[in-house]
């Protein structure tokens, strides 16, 4: 299972949000850095209304939704990559992440120390990022130091790696995270052992104060932090409030709703954060649906239908005949899977076909 780690400063709200996101209490939220010493690790399901329509069509009591990781991380703080605060400790635990959920605080609280002394968003997420560029440089300089030696004796997937850490430490020098270099497949591949922790996908979430929620898009911290993610990290930024998630976990999902649109939005912030991070790791969701249940099945972006027959069971995969397919829409819209067979929009596809997010699939295998 991939896992998204959550990483930031001290009292952003890091905590508290792992805390929302899985629906427990389980990580320690206090106002005082480094709460977290431990990370926290919780299982999230993914929200998907298609799971509803399904069941309507399928006529079965049964949903079981697609799952990834989350890990709350403690916070970093300025020379960490150095020994600061917790140090390299915390460095390691994002390595072992596949993706970065980086909050950022986006309101003034008094109450809430902030561990600069003041709320400056782009400043945090420079000291973030800076910490991991550091720890990068270090590593790939150390790589390209034992390089050399299997150079000077002609080893050629050797010099191939020089070449390809060559261009990262210099955008590493020049204070740009690794995953803005850019390369071919084959030389991230090559880039790939090192888990740089700049290289990984990243997606940020504006923390506002509860009275802020409905208003975020004018809220100016916000704005900052949109700003300078698309233009200097090309990532994507999402509002939450890590405060109101937290409210939120006690409440019936009426109660929960009606919450909401007291505060004047429709759908919690924790909703599009965790969609947002499902696509962040290249993952894509597909379906089987019948009268024992509709589920969810995770697989990578680009999988062909024996690949993600596999995710079901090894022998699917292995004894792959044949994937009888139709797009979600196309059975919402007709209502069935024998109206859509009437339509000629009930497909049998072979091993090449690649699978769509959202197709309902049945398999046929041999073993």
């Amino acid at each position: 299972m991939l896992r998204a780690g959550i990483v930031g400063l001290p009292n952003v709200g890091k905590s508290t949000l792992f805390n929302a996101v899985t629906r427990t209490r389980g990580a320690e939220a206090a106002n005082y850095p480094f709460c977290t010493i431990d990370p926290n690790v919780g299982i999230v399901t993914v929200p998907d209304p298609r799971l509803r329509e399904l069941q309507r069509i399928a006529k079965t009591n049964v949903i079981i939704p697609a799952v990834i990781e989350f890990v709350d991380i403690a916070g970093l703080v300025k020379g960490a990559s150095q020994g600061e605060g917790l140090g390299n400790q915390f460095l390691t635990h994002i390595r072992e992440v596949d993706a970065i959920i980086q909050v950022v605080r986006c309101f003034e609280d008094p109450d809430v120390h902030h561990v600069a002394g003041s709320v400056d968003p782009v400043r945090d997420i420079e000291v973030i990022n800076t910490e991991l560029i550091l720890a990068d440089l270090e590593q790939v300089s150390k790589r390209r130091e034992r390089l050399a030696k299997d150079i000077k004796r002609g080893d050629k997937s050797a010099a191939a790696e020089e070449a390809v850490l060559g261009k990262i430490e210099t955008a590493l020098n020049a204070g740009k995270p690794a995953i803005t270099v850019d390369l071919t497949p084959a030389e991230r591949a090559l880039a790939a052992p090192l888990f740089l922790l700049s290289n990984k996908p990243t997606i940020f979430a504006c923390n506002v104060k509860e009275s802020e929620i409905a208003t975020a898009d004018a809220n100016p911290y916000v704005k900052q932090v949109r700003d300078y993610v698309g233009t200097h990290l090309s990532c994507e930024a999402v509002v939450i409030s890590a405060q109101i998630e937290s409210d939120l976990v006690d409440l019936s999902p009426e109660e929960a709703q009606a919450f909401l649109e007291a505060l004047g939005v429709k759908e919690s912030g924790i909703g599009s954060l965790i969609r947002s991070t499902y696509h962040l790791l290249g993952l894509r969701t597909y379906f089987t649906a019948g009268e024992k249940e509709v589920r969810a099945w995770t697989i990578h972006a680009g999988d062909t239908a024996p690949k993600a027959a596999g995710v079901i069971h090894s022998d699917f995969e292995r004894g792959f005949i044949k994937a009888e397919t139709v797009a979600y829409d196309d059975l919402v819209r007709c209502g069935s899977i024998a109206a859509a067979r009437e339509q000629g929009l009930y497909r049998i596809e072979g091993k090449d076909y690649v699978v769509a997010d959202g197709d309902v699939l049945l398999f046929k295998f041999n073993v």
